[in-house]
C-alpha cells in the first residue's frame, strides 16, 4: 500500500511503540503491522487500562494477546480505575475529572475540564515507554528516541498532536496512508478479522445516543451500570455548584431519548478528544 504521506525516517529511534485501544483503528493499525503492510515492525503495543472498559473490549485485547495473532508483546497499564475515581469524586475527594456535562441553577449547560486522558491514558503509558527505553529515572535525550504509533485515522485527522516531549515522536500510519474508519473496517473484514468494538470507558460522556443505545440493547449489564454512576455523580464534586450528567441532555441517562435520529443533531465528540489516545 503506497503512503499518502512518508513516514518520518529518524535513526535516533531506539523504541517503536503502539498506542493499543483496541477499537478499530488501532487495531488495524496493528494487524497491518503484522501483516508487514506498515513498518518498520513496532518493539511493541501498550493498552492504558482505565478499569471501566466494556467487557466487548476486554475480550477483544484477549485476542489481540493471544498466541499467533500479534508478532509484538501487548503491555498493560494502569493508573487506577476512572469508575472509582468518580465515586471518590462524589464524595468531595479529589478525582480525574471526566468531560461530563453540567447544568447550573440557571439552566446553562457546560462541559467540564477533561483529566481522565492524561491521567489514566497519556502517563501511564509514557511511563511505561520510559522504563522500555531506560530512561526511568534518568534524564531525557534532547533527541528523539521513541516513535509512538497513534491509530488516528484520515477522518480524524484533527485530533492529531504532536509530542511534547523532545525524546519522543508521534506518528499516524493511517493517515499517512490515506485510511478512514471505514477503510479500516474494509480492511479486516478483507482478512476475516473480527470486527472490534468501540475502545471507550462505559461511562464516558463522548458517547453518541448511537452508542448510547446499543449500549443499552447489546450490554444491558454496562448501560445499567453507567446508569447507577451517573445517579450518583449529580453533585458532591468540589468547586462544581451545578448538577452532573453523563449525557449531554442533562437528564438522568436512563431518562434520556436516546432514539432521536441521528440528522437530529446528535453528534459523536470523540472529536473534541484531542489527545488521540480514547475511541480508537
Amino acid at each position: 500500500m503506497n503512503a499518502l504521506f512518508p513516514p518520518p525516517d529518524i535513526p535516533t529511534i531506539r523504541l517503536r511503540v503502539l498506542s493499543l485501544g483496541a477499537g478499530v483503528q488501532s487495531t488495524t493499525l496493528a494487524l497491518m503491522a503484522a501483516h508487514g503492510e506498515i513498518g518498520p515492525m513496532p518493539d511493541c503495543a501498550i493498552f492504558a487500562d482505565t478499569g471501566w472498559e466494556p467487557k466487548a473490549v476486554y475480550e477483544h485485547l484477549a485476542w489481540l494477546r493471544s498466541p499467533n495473532v500479534l508478532p509484538f508483546p501487548v503491555h498493560i497499564v494502569t493508573a487506577g480505575n476512572i469508575r472509582d475515581g468518580l465515586v471518590r469524586g462524589a464524595q468531595g475527594e479529589r478525582w480525574a475529572s471526566i468531560p461530563a456535562f453540567t447544568k447550573s441553577a440557571s439552566g446553562n449547560v457546560g462541559m467540564i475540564r477533561r483529566q481522565c486522558t492524561k491521567e489514566l491514558k497519556i502517563v501511564p503509558i509514557r511511563r511505561k515507554v520510559r522504563e522500555l527505553v531506560g530512561l526511568t529515572a534518568k534524564r531525557s535525550p534532547d533527541r528523539p528516541v521513541v516513535e509512538q504509533w497513534i491509530g488516528i485515522s484520515l477522518d480524524e485527522i484533527v485530533r492529531m498532536k504532536m509530542s511534547f516531549e523532545p525524546w519522543q515522536v508521534n506518528r499516524w500510519p493511517l493517515i499517512e496512508l490515506g485510511m478512514t474508519r471505514r477503510d479500516c473496517l474494509r480492511w479486516l473484514e478483507r482478512h476475516s478479522y473480527p470486527m472490534p468494538p468501540k475502545s471507550a470507558c462505559i461511562g464516558c460522556p463522548y458517547h453518541s445516543d448511537t452508542l448510547w443505545r446499543q449500549m443499552r440493547e447489546e450490554d444491558p449489564d454496562g448501560f445499567a451500570d453507567a446508569v447507577a454512576i451517573d445517579r450518583l455523580i449529580r453533585t458532591g464534586f468540589r468547586n462544581l455548584r451545578g448538577e452532573v450528567y453523563l449525557h449531554r441532555s442533562c437528564v438522568p441517562l436512563d431518562e434520556a431519548d436516546l432514539d432521536t435520529p441521528a440528522d437530529k443533531g446528535q453528534l459523536d465528540l470523540f472529536a473534541d478528544e484531542c489527545d488521540g489516545m480514547c475511541g480508537v
